[in-house]
């Protein structure tokens, strides 16, 4: 949820996982950046390692691509044809009636089978346990970014990322718990000649490399990060949000009152009628996110609440009053609906008072 708060509206998000895990972490995904902002199930094939005697070696891993609008930053990576197909020319058409470029080469797909991983005497080999190859991450990096762009890898681990952000020209932040990571971030940017020594960090290609250990703070308004979650955050409620049904109801009541023989005004149609025949409803809809206390409620006829329903909020059910000519006084809803606003407000302040607590028991 942090990654998709501080993402740009064309960035890319990649995350690397294996079998075990991928479904449940696309659950997930799914969840915070929507199923629109679902483009690729990239599967990265390899060799090597122990063969299982009661299994099928298991040789992928799975990186899940995110974007958070449809305005995300994609260049296309291609390769060269197989020699036979180049063999027919620059051009070549396809059985399906595709025409194909044979000197552009073919988009790359999302089987990845041409990038090794790191074993064996690989000169990349740090002894980190899960290191990526830098070709892996070069061709993410390449496909979701442009020159000078940030990335940003929250799990910098041996810096693999980093690295390889640096070698293609993009600027960089990377994080990690491990005490290990600045030195072996270092390290690396020195032996691939991207980094020269600079007191305790180094000069790159942007300027100095910046280390701190102070944890990063938010700069937003401690809004919901993953909208399609519709989180809510806690927050203690107030006694007066505690209100009963009756005993709102016995409030606006109060306060809807109007013409003859303590008749409440209907804030929708502008009705006068006995308090008996009006319902208490939300202003805005729970379907809004429309909460339960005072300040979300209205008295409204039968009629008016029914035509309401838990679709429209109350400026809309005015609007469709108006036009089906169901308005029997404007004034007076107008005034209904103000003088609940008013009392409404008025309760939030004065709940612990007599006067308020008589209101509230008024039958």
């Amino acid at each position: 949820m942090a990654m998709h708060r501080v993402l740009r509206p064309d960035g890319s998000i990649y995350l690397h996982c294996d079998p075990t895990a991928s479904h449940y972490l696309k659950a997930i995904m799914d969840a915070i950046f929507g199923k629109k902002g679902f483009r690729n199930e990239i599967v990265w094939c390899y060799s090597g390692g122990g063969l299982p005697k009661k299994d099928f070696p298991r040789k992928h891993d799975i990186i899940l691509r995110y974007s958070k609008s449809g305005k995300a930053v994609f260049n296309v990576e291609r390769k060269p044809y197989k020699e036979n197909t180049q063999a027919v020319g620059k051009h070549s058409t396809l059985s399906g009636g595709a025409d194909i470029d044979l000197e552009r080469g073919t988009p790359v797909t999302d089987w990845w089978s041409d990038i090794k991983t790191v074993t064996g005497w690989n000169p990349e080999k740090t002894g980190y346990p899960t290191q990526k190859p830098l070709a892996l991450y070069e061709r993410i990096i390449k496909a979701s970014s442009n020159d000078r762009d940030i990335v940003l890898d929250p799990f910098a681990g041996c810096a693999t990322t980093l690295v390889a952000a640096e070698r293609l020209g993009r600027q960089w932040v990377g994080m990690d718990i491990w005490r290990g990571a600045k030195e072996v971030v270092l390290d690396r940017l020195r032996a691939e000649g991207l980094a020269t020594p600079k007191g305790a960090g180094g000069l790159l290609a942007f300027g100095d490399v910046h280390y701190s250990t102070k944890a990063p703070e938010r700069t937003d308004d401690n809004e919901v990060a993953a909208p399609n979650l519709k989180l809510k955050i806690k927050r203690s409620v107030e006694p007066w949000e505690k209100m009963s049904h009756k005993q709102m109801s016995n409030v606006l009541a109060n306060a809807q009152k109007g013409g003859d023989g303590g008749l409440v005004i209907c804030a929708g149609c502008g009705r006068a009628l006995e308090k008996e025949f009006m319902e208490l409803d939300h202003i805005s809809p729970k379907a809004d996110d429309g909460e339960n206390h005072i300040l979300n409620r209205i008295l409204l006829c039968g009629p008016c609440n029914k035509t309401k329903s838990g679709d429209l909020t109350l400026r809309g059910l005015v609007k469709e009053n108006n036009r089906k000519g169901w308005m029997e006084n404007k004034d007076l809803a107008v005034a209904a609906r103000e003088n609940a606003k008013t009392r409404a407000k008025w309760v939030q302040v004065h709940f612990d008072t007599d006067e308020c607590k008589a209101l509230m028991q008024e039958g």
